[in-house]
């Protein structure tokens, strides 16, 4: 094999590598980015003048240690203060899998944030002090985590370095952390004792913890089933793009480009447009290296069909047989993310998939405490991290799935329309 076959080769093996999207979230100090440092350093996934650079810093700041956790604190707020206030990404790869990582803030009045990172998360890394066990933003980010419908959690018991290594502490804690996760929604939960500092039990085996016979972190994210997260049932195309290039090469060309969020899609298969109700048969699926015979979520495509019929952006294609509910009348679990608080009878812009449309907030039904998970309905003040459940009434029908069900045709935000500063992020019930 030459070296351009050998290239090519590497390329094509590469794209085809299975994503994870997973977040970090905790409370102040947990780790987080001293984990995601040491995730990155252990696997091989930092260049040498990276490393080089935050070795520099370090000594700088007359730390006894080199900080890995400067690798994704980037803003000079956060190095000066030690915490994370906004989500930092970062993009690693090993031979088994591509991995997309949020670091999300640990701070209360950042809790915006870590939605925002969760928001496309298929696992979530939640980090507890061996030293405090659970902490109120214990509660609340794994709460959030179950809101967001993320399948996967890890709770990683960190600094174990601080308390000897003790199994009857991580014992102790994971007993805890079991009884509160099972009060949510959540399919798969796992507990892993580390030390992000020394990197016990993140990459490599600990050889200060051999009570630990599980995987370590490394291995339990290159190895988590995510196949089957996404909905290959229900076939949901929502328009973003009609694709008209009126060409000399492609003069009657007509395409509607968008993200399938759910189910797949094979030329052939008969097809409804919504709201208009025509059908239609898939005449081919273009993507950017070619035409695919099938497609399914959360892939990237450009759909045309044998018959001309008027879809715009906002409109759906799916199945004859399986359609996405109509409604104006909405209920939805929300989680505040503006300083101004909710307008009882305030207007919204509302953006569902492509869509866009205007909505009005009827009721606040009840407020989540995050604590014990109990429901508050006689306090109808929502503030910023406030979650609520609420209703909604929309100018026009919307195409929608439950969360449970879909997360992107179950998700909506709203957005101030003075302002166009996003306000809150909705799951429909």
């Amino acid at each position: 094999m030459s070296q351009k076959e050998k290239i090519k080769f590497d390329t094509e093996a590469y794209q085809k590598m299975e994503l994870l999207r997973f977040t970090t979230a905790g409370s102040v100090d947990d780790g987080k980015s001293t984990l995601i440092g040491r995730l990155l350093y252990d696997s091989k996934a930092i260049f040498e003048d990276q490393m080089q650079s935050i070795e520099e810093t370090s000594k700088k700041r007359g730390e006894e240690y080199t900080n890995l956790a400067l690798l994704t604190d980037g803003l000079k707020a956060e190095r000066e203060q030690g915490i994370t206030i906004d989500v930092a990404y970062r993009y690693f790869s090993t031979p088994k899998r591509k991995f997309i990582i949020a670091d999300t803030p640990g701070h209360i009045q950042y809790t915006r944030n870590m939605v925002t990172g969760a928001s496309t998360a298929n696992l979530a890394v939640i980090l507890v002090d061996a030293r405090h066990g659970l902490t109120e933003q214990t509660h609340r980010h794994s709460f959030i985590a179950s809101l967001l419908g993320i399948p996967h959690v890890i709770y990683c018991i960190n600094k174990m370095d601080l308390v000897d290594y003790s199994q009857e502490r991580y014992e102790e804690i994971k007993a805890e952390l079991t009884d509160f996760s099972s009060k949510m929604d959540v399919k798969d939960v796992n507990f892993i004792p580390i030390s992000a500092l020394f990197g016990d039990n993140v990459v490599k085996r600990s050889e200060n913890m051999e009570w630990y016979t599980g995987p370590t972190l490394l291995y339990e994210l290159e190895t988590v089933h995510i196949a089957s997260d996404y909905n290959h049932i229900d076939c949901r195309f929502p328009v973003q793009y009609v694709i008209r290039p009126q060409s000399l090469e492609y003069p009657d060309y007509r395409g509607y480009a968008g993200r399938i969020a759910g189910g797949v899609f094979k030329p052939g298969d008969r097809v409804m447009a919504l709201p208009s109700g025509f059908t239609s048969t898939i005449k081919s699926i273009d993507t950017y290296e070619g035409p695919v015979d099938e497609a399914f979520a959360p892939m990237s495509v450009t759909i045309r069909l044998e018959d001309e019929i008027d879809i715009s952006r906002g409109d759906m294609i799916v199945r004859e047989n399986n359609v996405p509910e109509s409604t104006q009348d909405l209920e939805v679990m929300v989680t505040w993310l503006n300083e101004k608080p909710l307008q009882l009878r305030g207007k919204y812009r509302l953006m569902h998939t492509s869509k866009v449309a205007r909505a009005l907030i009827r009721d606040v039904r009840y407020k989540v405490d995050i604590n014990t998970l109990h429901r508050i309905e006689d306090d109808k003040h929502v503030g910023l991290n406030d979650i609520a459940r609420i209703s909604l009434r929309t100018t026009e029908p919307l195409f929608v799935d439950p969360y449970s069900r879909n997360r992107q045709t179950g998700s909506l935000i709203l957005i101030d329309e003075a302002t166009n500063n996003t306000v809150a992020a909705c799951m429909i019930i």
